[in-house]
């Protein structure tokens, strides 16, 4: 690949970047994208009047509106199939996490410094010396170097939350002394206003 098409590469990666750390807290929306861009809600029937249901936030979301918009959606969807509550069968919510490495300019320069060298990179900590990195043009195997003419990537983890819960609905008076069961409509009312909707 040669430095033209890695310097594309390394705007894109970084332009992803930019727009995951300005964005915006989950909306309460159908789910959309794939694998760890997915967010929203989404549901699956196991078997008549048994659900899973989820819902994905993205990296701005907090662990409480994610567990939050999950309870609402496990209501709302036991209000419009005709029930009256639900029970938790099960529930958990999991943090994921994805690490990006962006290359960094390098120094006023160009990529990887004075020689515009660009190639492997990484930082490090050192204990007494702080950040320091090791990449293409100064010292280290490939002349590698520390401080800031040596930076050749920018090294993030990407944090988000997705909570899952299996849901069986009922019908009629809500359980007494039943921790799991939840009344559909008294969770709508309750949680609603909290709900951001997309624009």
């Amino acid at each position: 690949m040669d430095l033209g098409r890695k310097a594309v590469v390394a705007a894109l990666a970084a332009s992803t970047l930019m727009v995951a750390g300005c964005a915006t807290e989950t909306t309460y929306r159908p789910a959309t994208g794939q694998g760890f861009n997915r967010t929203g809600y989404s549901e699956r029937q196991v078997e008549p009047g048994r659900y899973l249901v989820t819902f994905a936030g993205n990296s701005v979301t907090s662990r409480d509106t994610v567990e939050r918009y999950l309870l609402f959606r496990s209501a709302e969807l036991t209000l419009q199939s005709g029930n009256d509550y639900f029970l938790m069968a099960n529930r958990d919510t999991d943090l994921q996490s994805r690490t990006y490495s962006t290359p960094g300019l390098g120094g006023p320069w160009g990529y990887g410094g004075f020689g515009g060298y660009w190639g492997p990179s990484w930082r490090y900590y050192g204990r007494g010396f702080g950040w320091r990195s090791w990449g293409p043009g100064y010292g280290g195997g490939f002349g590698g170097g520390f401080g800031p003419w040596g930076d050749d990537f920018d090294i993030r983890t990407i944090d988000r939350y997705e909570a899952s819960a299996e849901i069986v609905m009922r019908k009629g008076p809500i359980p007494k002394d039943n921790l799991r069961a939840f009344n559909a409509r008294a969770v709508v009312d309750s949680i609603g206003p909290s709900v951001v909707l997309p624009k």
